[in-house]
């Protein structure tokens, strides 16, 4: 492993745009391993893995949003030789919008597109204190948000592993703080489940007042995590962000197993 940043599961060295994809918080670069079979030919997807989960689990996990941003625009520099539209979930949103805003301030690099979904915009305040509760409670609210494996939530050896990057990301999501700034130049697209508690339409329609570029809304059926049962509207999304043809019908239909093992975070308190 080269790079201890970015994971792409399926390289395409023709592709026409890539696709980088932020994982929300205790997420892995392993939740989109699936995804980037069911772009277009022409789309590349790469993921972001942060430390302290997966194959970097011996790291501590991030405890300055400033540094992990810094650090993840740095590694894509390499990928803007082609355009680059950055996809974030939840946390992943917020880390995906510093990303952008750091790429256009610092390196003069601006993204082809920016899709934020489950989040809402930086400028609403966000506060809780679920990172420094105990075990008990955070897990209780991972498995109300869905998205992680109850067996795993009852494994105290599983919990021992996964718990620390968890909290550290909650930390992360409930003290954010959003610096004034320009707005970015990229265009933006929210995107949100209908059923979701953590973020309602008012919320991400803010997205818009943080870009100059293009704004789009979207609300799919589903909560907080609604692309684990059905990731192909975010997929034909993503493909649409990027100028391609959408996936092929009844791609990112999730298998039986395909809750992946990673938890997830609140948007109502994080």
């Amino acid at each position: 492993m080269t790079d201890p940043w970015l994971r792409c599961r399926a390289p395409r060295d023709a592709a026409a745009a890539r696709v980088v994809c932020l994982p929300h918080a205790g997420g892995t670069a392993g939740y989109y391993a699936p995804w980037g079979t069911e772009l277009p030919r022409g789309v590349e997807l790469s993921a972001v893995q942060y430390p302290g989960r997966e194959d970097r689990i011996l790291e501590p996990p991030p405890a300055r949003l400033d540094a992990l941003v810094a650090d993840i625009a740095a590694a894509l520099l390499p990928l803007t030789d082609r355009p680059l539209t950055l996809y974030g979930h939840s946390l992943g949103a917020v880390v995906a919008y510093e990303v952008a805003r750091r790429l256009e301030t610092a390196y003069g690099v601006t993204p082809a597109h920016l899709v934020v979904s489950g989040r809402r915009a930086p400028s609403v305040p966000v506060c809780g204190d679920l990172h420094r509760r105990p075990d008990e409670e955070l897990v209780a609210e991972l498995a109300r948000l869905g998205g992680t494996r109850a067996e795993l939530l009852r494994d105290p050896g599983v919990r021992s592993v996964l718990l620390p990057a968890v909290r550290a990301d909650f930390a992360l999501a409930e003290t954010y703080t959003h610096r004034p700034g320009p707005p970015l130049a990229c265009p933006v697209t929210a995107v949100i489940g209908t059923a979701d508690t953590e973020v309602d339409e008012a919320q991400a329609r803010r997205w818009a007042a943080h870009t100059t570029g293009a704004f789009a809304f979207h609300a799919l059926p589903g909560g907080h995590f609604f692309s684990v049962p059905d990731r192909a509207p975010v997929l034909a999304l993503l493909a649409g962000a990027t100028g391609a043809a959408r996936p092929p019908d009844g791609a990112g239909r999730s298998a039986p197993d395909g809750l992946c093992p990673v938890p997830s975070e609140s948007e109502s308190t994080a």
